[in-house]
């Protein structure tokens, strides 16, 4: 059996073997077939709110910054000095006319163009700086969503999104027409797997058992509401590895509905804005405060999860680093954003209720997976109801994920 045969042999469609959460040869193999050959999201425009901004990324385990530049053209560089390959920015976001590579002083503009080199002269005509940028990557935007990739020959971003490019229009609408901004972020490592998170986005079946903590903080109609297994919800492949889950049906589109009551945990700040806003305006608001009711996976690396982006780096095969961003509304009112930003502490905040509990969960999966020299991953609950859709507490999410999985590495 040639290597790409015994790979997609490993992913079955109701099943995938222990030895992709712990083979280090495989992990190499996805960097390579995987995350350096398909869309990787690197960053939100609102991260680049300035000409000459820029960020620190990753595509898989290349260091990578994505700058604006001074046309507010956005480009994605590797983190490497074409002269002895020493990083050319350190700093995890800023603003900046050049890159200087603090080991022999060559700099860069934004666009990655090389600018100057120390004592050039020593060179003598050997060197054209016109040949030496800083290597840049194909760049793409969806929403607001930056996207890079090492293929020049790769599709589109937008046919690569495919049908979830209607379900990220509907994530948007919790900026109430303000818009979205990254508003902060808090990064943690577990000592796990990347596909491990991966799965978890789209799992409402843990979500009773592993949040009860967060359940019993609520009060009783927002508990309610979070009652994600009793509301109808379904999951959904929608092609290339994306999926999503559908957990709170009736906030599946914010603008919809806006003449309900509103909840009474939203009341004071209803009153609050409606001393500015008209009341049509306060209800568009308050309901897109609370985020949206589903989560989107976009394969490999990104999910649009409720009221956050949550943002997965693989590290090795048993340690991946997480990125949860807190959404606010561009230009929006401060009292909804600090609302938001409250929201966003109780659960997936560093001392919230979801973080820590998923967290333990994905360790514990890693070191569940030392034990047994052959064992699989059971992916079958909701197998019966179609391979594409199942209800709120099937498993088609990371069925989809593994097909893409399966054809990538199979490659």
């Amino acid at each position: 059996m040639d290597q790409q045969s015994a790979y997609a042999a490993l992913a079955r469609e109701d099943r995938v073997h222990t030895s992709l959460y712990t083979d280090p040869a495989i992990f190499d193999a996805e960097m390579d077939r995987i995350f350096a050959n398909t869309w990787v999201w690197v960053a939100h425009a609102s991260e680049l709110p300035t000409p000459n901004s820029y960020k620190m990324s990753h595509v898989g385990l290349q260091p990578v910054v994505v700058t604006r530049d001074k046309e507010s053209q956005l480009h994605v560089l590797l983190n490497r000095c074409r002269h002895r390959a020493a990083s050319v920015c350190e700093q995890k976001r800023g603003r900046a006319q050049m890159f200087v590579c603090r080991y022999h002083g060559w700099s860069y503009d934004m666009t990655g163009r090389l600018r100057a080199v120390p004592y050039a002269a020593g060179y003598g005509t050997e060197l054209n700086k016109e040949d030496y940028p800083l290597v840049s990557l194909r760049v793409e935007t969806y929403a607001g969503l930056v996207f890079a990739t090492m293929r020049d020959d790769i599709q589109p971003l937008a046919e690569y999104l495919g049908p979830a490019r209607a379900w990220i229009d509907l994530f948007m609408k919790q900026g109430a027409g303000f818009g979205i901004k990254v508003a902060g972020e808090h990064r943690f490592r577990f000592p796990g797997n990347w596909k491990i998170q991966l799965e978890n986005t789209t799992d409402a079946y843990h979500f009773p058992i592993v949040h009860r903590s967060f359940l019993t903080s609520l009060d009783e109609e927002t508990e309610g509401q979070f009652d994600v297994l009793g509301q109808g919800g379904w999951i959904e492949d929608l092609g290339n590895g994306h999926s999503v889950m559908v957990m709170i049906p009736d906030l599946v589109d914010l603008e919809a509905n806006l003449d309900a009551p509103i909840p009474e945990r939203f009341q004071d700040l209803a009153a609050e804005l409606a001393k500015t806003h008209a009341p049509q305006e306060v209800r568009r608001i308050v309901r897109a405060v609370g985020g949206t009711g589903f989560n989107i996976n976009l394969f490999p690396n990104v999910a649009c999860s409720m009221a956050f982006f949550r943002v997965l780096r693989p590290i090795a095969v048993n340690e991946t680093e997480i990125a949860h961003m807190a959404l606010g509304m561009a230009g929006g009112p401060e009292a909804a954003n600090q609302a938001r930003l409250r929201l966003h502490e109780h659960f997936q905040g560093p001392m919230g209720f979801g973080s820590p509990d998923d967290a333990e969960g994905w360790e514990r999966v890693q070191r569940g997976a030392a034990a047994g020299d052959d064992l699989w991953i059971l992916l079958n609950r909701g197998l019966a109801q179609g391979s594409n859709t199942g209800d709120v507490s099937a498993e088609t999410g990371m069925r989809a994920a593994y097909r893409m999985w399966r054809r990538m590495m199979a490659q």
